[in-house]
Formats: C-alpha cells, structure tokens, sequence
C-alpha cells in the first residue's frame, strides 16, 4: 500500500510541478514584454527632461528605470532556472533528495518566490518543493543561510538597496546618448557626488545645539526670581537702634515679641528705593514702639511683684512670725 502511495505521490508532485512551471515561464515572459514596453517609454521621457533642463525630475526618475532593468534581468534568470528544473522533473521526482547540480536552481526560485508577486506561480513552486524537501531546506534558501546555494545575481537584482550615484549617472549618459542629445551632465555628477547627511543625525544636532541657549534663560529666570523676593535693607542707624533695643530688652520679656512682626515684609522689585526706605522707617518705628511696651510692661509686673512683698511684710507674715507659729 505505501508503494502505491509514493507511486501516486510522485506522479502528482511531477504533474503539479510541470504545470507550475510552464505557467511561469509563460507569465515572466509576457511580464518581460510589458516591462521592455514601458521602459522604452520611461527612457523618452527622462530624455525629454533632460532636454528641457530639468535634471532634478530626471535624477529622480532613472530610480526608477534602474529598480525595473533589475526586476527584468532577475526574471531572466528566473525563467531559465525554471526550464532547466522543468526539464530535470523526472529526477527530481526520483530522488529524495535535492541533486546538486539542480540545488541553485531550486533554491533560487525558493527566495524569488515572496520577492516576485507579478509571478504567483513561484509560491506554488515554493510549497511543491517544501513539500518535497522540508521545511528546514526552505528556509535555508528564504533566509539566504551559508551554503544555501542562492545565484548572487539574483539576489543582488532583487535587492530593495537605493543605487548609487555612479549607476545613475551611467544610465542617464546612456538614455542621452541613445537620444543624441547634447548634456552637460557635470552638475548631475557633482550632486550625486555629494554627501548628503542624515536628517535624523542633523535634527538631533540641532535640538543639542539649542539645549545651551534655553538653560541660561531657564537659569536666568531662576536667579531673577530671588531678587523679587528679597526684603528692603534697613538703615544702618535703625539697625543700630534694633540692636541697642534687643541688648537692652530683658530677656524673659522676649517671648511677648513676634519674631514676624519683626521681620519686614518681601515687596517687589519694581518698588522704587525711595518706598522701600518709607517702609523701612514705618517698620523701625513699630518694632521700637513694641519694645517700648514690653518695657513699660515688664516695669509694670515688676512694680506689682515689690508691691506684693511689702503687702506681705506689712501683715505680720514674716519669717519670724512663721517660725513662732510652727513652734
């Protein structure tokens, strides 16, 4: 029963095979013919612009004409692999594993097939294949892994790297030649001769560049603020004064004084010199009627402690009438 299966099985893997494949060749080939069309097309145009003096569209356009010659000559390549593999199904069907001399062949149209979705037929090659030879063999070829055996001019035709400057500026030289066109083609050599720069690194140059100029208005605005808030000075003959009043002041009385009543109050910046120094007056003359007060009451309490005392000698409690009573 397993031998009718592999039986059955390769005559299915063959018939799907061959079908694929002939449908490909077929597609790539009429693709090939559109792709010549258009390019023919795309060349004049670009010829046109040169001729006209706009070399900045035509620099912009030959990206293009250069992504399509890739593709062409990735599908020729790709249609000759896919008839030499269609004329060596039956070994493939014979064998379980890979023949060496069909290994580029297969592995190449394996990593073309997701990077061609002009030609669906690819992937049907592509799981006929996984099927035949696993997954791990598939995936060797896809990843582009050592020893994958993938054609290099197949993968550098289908690569989505920008061409350079020299490859533009030949094929603009070629479509003004095959037109007989008479071009300086000096500035086009010298633009794409430059180095242009990043416009991420650049942006980040500049936001570095401009961090240092907003640190000095932020530490600016910082160190501004303080003066805003800073009290008016006294005079130095009220300073003079307070301290004399302080020295002077007993210290139990102290705590009756408001060490924030004291202090004079933050005015602004703008005030001019003159009203600070009114305020400052105002403040010293109040601070000095205050400690005038305490004064007057420590006197005060003072006179009524010597006045107890006496009431309390005048009535006989003395400590010799004390001293009789407790004997």
């Amino acid at each position: 029963m397993s031998l009718l299966n592999q039986l059955f099985s390769r005559g299915v893997f063959g018939t799907r095979c061959k079908t694929c494949l002939n449908l490909a060749i077929s597609r790539i080939k009429l693709l090939q013919n559109k792709r010549d069309v258009q390019l023919k097309q795309m060349r004049k145009e670009i010829a046109q612009f040169l001729q006209a003096g706009q070399e900045p569209i035509a620099r912009i356009r030959v990206e293009h004409i250069i992504r399509e010659q890739n593709i062409g000559a990735a599908y020729d390549i790709l249609e000759l692999f896919c008839e030499f593999v269609l004329a060596r199904v039956p070994i493939i069907e014979n064998q379980k594993d890979c023949p060496q001399e069909l290994r580029e062949a297969i592995a190449s149209i394996i990593f073309a097939a997701p990077r061609c979705s002009d030609v669906p037929d690819l992937l049907h090659i592509k799981n006929l294949f996984t099927t035949k030879y696993g997954k791990e063999f598939v995936s060797a070829a896809s990843e582009l892994r050592p020893d994958s055996g993938v054609n290099r001019m197949i993968i550098e035709k289908l690569s989505v790297q920008a061409p350079s400057g020299e490859a533009k500026l030949k094929v603009l030289r070629e479509i003004a030649e095959e037109y007989n066109l008479t071009w300086d083609y000096s500035k086009t050599e010298a633009e794409f001769g430059k180095n242009h720069e990043d416009l991420l690194a650049g942006a980040k140059q500049v936001s570095g560049s401009a961090m240092p100029s907003q640190n000095p208005s932020k530490s600016s605005s910082f160190t501004s603020a303080p003066p805003t808030m800073k009290h008016p000075e006294m005079p130095v003959n009220n300073k003079q004064a307070y301290e004399h009043l302080e020295a002077s002041r007993p210290p139990n009385n102290k705590s009756h004084l408001n060490t924030r009543e004291i202090e004079p109050s933050p005015k602004n910046g703008d005030l001019h010199s003159d009203d600070a120094k009114r305020e400052t007056r105002s403040q010293s003359g109040d601070v000095l009627e205050k400690a005038q007060a305490a004064i007057a009451a420590a006197e005060r309490a003072s006179a009524a402690a010597r006045a107890a005392a006496s009431l309390v000698n005048t009535n006989g409690f003395g400590p010799s009438k004390l001293e009789g009573r407790s004997s």
